[in-house]
């Protein structure tokens, strides 16, 4: 389980998927939601803007990462 500390309000999935190196840019971020299963709170999610706040778990890969 990973922690990943924001500085403001919210990020959005997209963000994350840059900020953790899963992805090299914005542009590949549909197609590994297309690609790769994705969960935001236990459920899944494909939309690149989804807004991820403090205390939301995300899924990814295996790996856990939690906002804060």
């Amino acid at each position: 389980m990973k922690t990943i500390k924001i500085t403001t309000e919210y990020i959005t999935l997209q963000q994350l998927l840059k900020m953790e190196n899963i992805i090299s840019s914005g542009g590949e971020s549909k197609y590994f939601l297309q690609e790769n299963e994705v969960f935001v709170n236990d459920v899944l999610e494909q939309r690149r803007g989804k807004k991820l706040y403090p205390n939301d778990k995300i899924l990814i890969n295996g790996e856990i990462f939690i906002i804060q």
